[in-house]
Parts: C-alpha cells; structure tokens; sequence
C-alpha cells in the first residue's frame, strides 16, 4: 500500500481534511504548515514528501507536503481519539430458531 496524502486518510478516517488537520495540530502532530511536528520520532507512520516544479517567471520551486504510511492510519485513530467502525454483525443462517 502506499503512503496516503492529507485528503485520503481524513476519508479513511471518516472525516474531512480540515477536520483532520486541526485535530493534529491540537495534539501536536503537525506544524503550522502541516508539516510533521516530530519527523523522526514519528517517522513510522507519518512522512513529509518533498516535491519540486518549474515556475516559468520563478524558477524551480521547492514544495513540502505530509504523507501518512499505512501504518499510520491505525496510529492516528489512537492519538486522536476515533472510534473503529466495525461492521454489522450477520446473523448466523445456522442458528436453530
């Protein structure tokens, strides 16, 4: 599996990339520029992306974004408090009535 953006994992998540970003920065997992507050130390489950594009007046740009491995996604339910969604239980067709 690969490493997820902002927008991919608030969705797996069940929430929107705002609300995700702002619970983050609530418990300190990202910068004011959503950008990992710990990179080592969390180096497991999140990681920051560089990226780069040519600016036809600028030059090269240089940008950074977070990415969250898949590990991450279990992670993160756990430090910012969000219920598992287990599926409906299905009734066993062998059961005797």
């Amino acid at each position: 599996m690969r490493d997820l953006t902002l927008q991919d994992t608030a969705k797996a998540l069940g929430l929107t990339r705002p609300a995700l970003i702002k619970r983050m920065r609530v418990a300190g997992l990202l910068t004011d520029k959503n950008l990992p507050t710990h990179p080592v130390r969390d180096r497991l489950y999140l990681r920051i992306r560089d990226g780069s594009w040519l600016h036809d007046k600028c030059g090269m740009q240089y940008t950074q974004s977070t990415r969250v491995r898949p590990a991450g996604i279990a992670w993160l339910r756990d430090k910012l408090g969000i219920p598992r969604q287990m599926p409906p239980v299905e009734q066993d067709r062998r059961d005797a009535g």
